[in-house]
């Protein structure tokens, strides 16, 4: 009885470790570091002397921002988001280790959110199915150059909308004192909205739809949540793996 309770407490104990591992920023900044890498050669190994017209648009948001103040250096905004993690790393005062496994359960972790994304889409399409007049078809066919903006959504788009703008709604709401729980769902709530609205701001900027509004919306909560109860490198994995998937399964449909 006792070598079962021990091997029982072991276990939770690994449990537990994982959990809390798996949101530390070290680890996170490993994880997504193959995303990072990938992203930025695609895009210079495609885009050639146009790079702009391959990037994401949270990407490229946030590039033009930075040259407006005068930073133009095209490896800045990667090194700057290597030095918040490691940053946020250090003042945490987190151990500076990293087990495989907990690389392998966030991968694991990852598919299992995206095809949770997946089902909820196909709930959503089931139930504008029912509305009369609605134009359903939400999802694009994507040549190979898209593929790697599917990437780089999952790594820039968490960036700029969960590891950025998540935190600073949260203490805006909190400046407006109100109670911790409300300013946590008024911000995921806000920064979904924002989220799913940046898909159609500009030039290249989808054509708006109720579908994809509301299912974008959807996603923008779906991610904010994964952001406060897994961690960024989980939800940036869940999010680069959802666009991956469905911009293979498009592309060998069309």
């Amino acid at each position: 009885m006792t070598s079962k309770n021990n091997s029982q407490n072991e276990m939770a104990l690994d449990y537990d470790s994982y959990w809390s591992e798996a949101r530390q920023p070290l680890v996170c900044l490993v994880f997504l570091a193959p995303l990072l890498v990938i992203y930025e050669w695609g895009v210079l190994s495609i885009g050639g002397s146009q790079p702009e017209l391959i990037r994401n648009g949270a990407d490229y948001w946030m590039r033009s921002w930075l040259s407006q103040l005068g930073f133009t250096q095209t490896f800045l905004l990667p090194a700057l988001i290597v030095g918040t993690l490691l940053m946020w790393h250090i003042l945490c005062k987190h151990p500076w280790k990293i087990s495989g496994e907990t690389l392998i359960g966030m991968f694991a972790e990852s598919l299992l959110f995206a095809f949770c994304l997946i089902v909820l889409g196909q709930v959503q399409d089931l139930a504008f199915q029912q509305l009369p007049n609605q134009t359903l078809m939400f999802i694009e066919r994507e040549s190979a150059s898209r593929v790697v903006s599917f990437v780089g959504a999952g790594v820039y788009e968490e960036v700029m909308f969960r590891l950025l703008l998540l935190p600073l709604c949260y203490l805006l709401f909190r400046g407006m004192l109100f109670q911790v729980r409300w300013s946590a769902i008024l911000a995921i709530i806000s920064t979904s909205l924002i989220f799913s609205s940046a898909h159609y701001i500009g030039a290249s900027g989808d054509q708006f739809s109720l579908f994809s509004f509301t299912f974008r919306t959807v996603a923008g909560l779906f991610f904010a949540g994964l952001f406060f109860l897994r961690g960024f490198g989980i939800t940036v994995g869940a999010h680069a793996t959802y666009d991956i998937i469905v911009g293979v399964m498009l592309e060998t449909s069309a």
